[in-house]
C-alpha cells in the first residue's frame, strides 16, 4: 500500500478527533435509524400476521398414493383448509396449527408402521403432536388404533364407518360419520321401500369396510322381510368383475347393491350394463366421488349413490371452493367435506377444554355441539354422532342429485 504524499491526505490530530467523533455520530444515528425500522418492521408483523407461541402437530393418516389416493388427498385438503382458517384466526390456543399429511397406501399393514412412526414422533418430543386425523379406510383405522390407543392423541377418522371402531373401548376416538349400522339400515329401507325391490343382489369388496356393510345391509334386509337372491364378494380395485357380473346376471334380481369403493364401482357398474342387466344399482358412500362418475364412461347414469355427507356443492359456497382451491390446489371433493369437519371437531374440543391435553380435549368434544358444512354434530360416550345422517344420491347428466331423504 502507498504512504500519501507529504501534506495532502495526512490530518492533524485535531482534524482527526473532529472526523472521528463525525463518524461516530454517524454511527449511532445510523444505529437509531435502524432500531426505528425493526421496531416498525415488528410491529406491521404483527398487525399483518399472527404472533403464534409456537406450533402443534396434526397429522392427516389416508391414502396418498395408489388406487384411492384422490379420495385421501381431498381429505387432507380439507384440513388444511381449516386449519388455514385456525392460523387466520390467531391459531389455537395461540399456537399455529400444521397439517401434515402422511400415506397409509390404503395397505393395513403400512397403516401400523405409519402409527408406529407417529408414535415415535411423540415419544420423542421434538414435534407437539395433538391428534390424528384418520385413517380413511376402517381396515387401517382399525390396525392402527391398537398403537394410537396407548398414545395421548384425540383420532378423528373422516371416513371410517365400521361399527367395531367405537366398540371397542376407545376413549379419545371420534368419528365425523355415520356407521355401516345406520348406512345399511337407510340403503336396506330405500332399495325395498322406495325402489320396491324384492329380489336384491348384494356385492361387495373384500376389505373390512365392504365386509361390514355387507353384513349391515343383509341384516336390514332380512328384518324388512327380504332374504337377499344372491351376497358375492368382489377382489378390491380388480381390473375387471365379470365372473360376479355373471352370477348377478344369472340371479335375475330387480336391484343390486354394492358395497365398496370407486374403484369397483366404475368397474362393476359398466360391466353390469354391458351384459345386459338394467335393474336399478345402489352403490355405496365408497363411491361417492367424482372418478366414480369420470371412469364409468357414461355407464354410471340413473345408478343411487348413498353418502355419509352432502355434496360440497350443495353446503358450500364460491368462497368456499375457492379458499380451498387456495390452500390445496385442486378443486374440493365430497371428502374435503369430512377432512374439514374433523379438524372443526378438534378445534371445538381444544376450545373448549383450553388445553391440548388429550383426555381432557376428548372429554369437551363429548359436550360440544359444533357447526360443519357436514351438519351439525354431537357425540356420544362411544365416540359416534347422535344424529346419523344417510343421503342418496343418482347419477344425472354426470352429477349426483339428491334424491333422499
Amino acid at each position: 500500500m502507498r504512504r500519501p504524499a507529504s501534506g495532502l491526505n495526512c490530518l492533524c490530530p485535531l482534524e482527526k478527533r473532529n472526523k472521528e467523533r463525525a463518524s461516530m455520530a454517524q454511527s449511532r444515528r445510523w444505529k437509531a435509524v435502524s432500531t426505528i425500522l425493526l421496531l416498525l418492521a415488528t410491529l406491521a408483523g404483527c398487525t399483518g400476521a399472527p404472533r403464534f407461541k409456537g406450533e402443534v402437530v396434526v397429522y392427516v393418516a389416508a391414502p396418498l398414493s395408489g388406487f384411492q389416493a384422490n379420495g385421501g388427498q381431498t381429505v387432507v385438503g380439507g384440513a388444511r383448509l381449516r386449519a388455514h382458517e385456525i392460523n387466520q384466526k390467531g391459531g389455537l390456543l395461540g399456537y399455529r396449527v400444521q397439517v401434515v399429511g402422511i400415506d397409509d397406501e390404503s395397505d393395513s399393514d403400512v397403516a401400523v408402521e405409519v402409527a408406529q412412526e407417529i408414535k415415535e414422533k411423540v415419544q420423542a418430543g421434538g414435534e407437539r403432536v395433538i391428534a390424528v386425523l384418520g385413517h380413511y379406510n376402517s381396515g387401517q383405522t382399525l390396525a392402527a388404533m391398537e398403537i394410537y390407543k396407548d398414545l395421548p392423541l384425540v383420532v378423528i377418522t373422516p371416513m371410517s364407518s365400521n361399527v367395531a371402531l367405537t366398540q371397542k373401548g376407545y376413549t379419545r376416538f371420534f368419528r365425523v360419520i355415520g356407521t355401516d349400522e345406520a348406512q345399511g339400515r337407510v340403503d336396506a329401507e330405500f332399495l325395498v321401500r322406495q325402489l320396491g325391490a324384492r329380489r336384491i343382489a348384494v356385492v361387495h369388496a373384500d376389505n373390512e369396510y365392504a365386509r361390514g356393510l355387507r353384513d349391515e345391509v343383509v341384516k336390514s334386509l332380512r328384518a324388512l322381510g327380504q332374504e337377499p337372491a344372491l351376497v358375492v364378494e368382489i377382489k378390491e380395485a380388480a381390473d375387471t368383475q365379470m365372473p360376479a357380473v355373471q352370477k348377478v346376471k344369472a340371479a335375475n334380481p330387480d336391484a343390486v347393491f354394492l358395497a365398496g369403493y370407486e374403484t369397483e364401482g366404475y368397474v362393476f357398474v359398466p360391466e353390469l350394463r354391458e351384459a345386459g342387466v338394467e335393474v336399478p344399482v345402489l352403490v355405496s358412500d365408497g363411491c361417492f366421488l367424482a372418478a366414480y362418475i369420470d371412469e364409468s364412461r357414461g355407464l354410471a347414469e340413473g345408478t343411487y349413490v348413498s353418502a355419509f355427507t352432502p355434496s360440497h356443492k350443495v353446503v358450500t359456497d364460491a368462497a368456499w371452493v375457492k379458499a380451498y382451491q387456495e390452500v390445496e390446489y385442486r378443486n374440493p371433493d365430497t371428502y374435503s367435506i369430512a377432512g374439514y369437519a374433523a379438524m372443526q371437531v378438534l378445534e371445538a374440543g381444544v376450545q373448549k377444554a383450553g388445553t391440548f391435553d388429550a383426555d381432557r380435549v376428548a372429554e369437551a368434544i363429548r359436550t360440544v355441539t359444533v357447526d360443519t358444512p357436514a351438519g351439525r354434530m354431537e357425540y356420544d360416550a362411544k365416540g359416534d354422532l347422535r344424529e346419523q345422517r344417510i343421503f342418496i344420491f343418482q347419477v344425472r347428466d354426470d352429477e349426483f342429485v339428491q334424491v333422499y331423504p
